[in-house]
């Protein structure tokens, strides 16, 4: 049986996005894979673009509002910021949960070289971690 992950930010628009894509491609058919926020702002297209640069498509994933009743389904709840960690409803006891504190690359100012370098360099820390979850 698949164990069902379920990656939670703040806006299930960049962090855990490129998380789920990540999971999804490196974990190949091991996992169910959901990502969700607290509120759903939409995808960041800047998340998708450095996803699809590393070979990942993410544009086909929605940007979702957490529903309770999915934290019944899972078997584990990762958190990908304060906001989330913070906010995240009560879990099951038969649900572990973790965090995995990642940068906001979407508040990051500058160029948009200095802002795409940011939105690279929080992608392949979720990958990094991702691959160490596999391990």
């Amino acid at each position: 049986m698949k164990k069902k992950v379920l990656f939670l930010c703040t806006g299930n628009a960049c962090r855990s996005q490129m998380a789920e894509g990540w999971l999804r491609f490196l974990g190949g058919d091991q996992f169910d894979v959901y990502s969700a926020g607290i509120v759903a702002h939409g995808k960041n297209p800047r998340a998708i673009a450095v996803m699809q640069q590393a070979g990942v498509d993410i544009s086909n994933q929605p940007s979702e509002q957490l529903d309770p009743s999915l934290l019944q389904k899972i078997d584990l709840l990762v958190t990908v910021c304060a906001h989330a960690d913070e906010s995240c409803p009560m879990v099951p006891a038969v649900c572990e949960k973790q965090h995995w504190p990642f940068d906001d690359p979407a508040k990051v100012s500058g160029t948009e070289a200095v802002v795409m370098a940011e939105f690279c360099r929080v992608r392949d820390e979720i990958k990094a971690r991702i691959e160490t979850f596999l391990d």
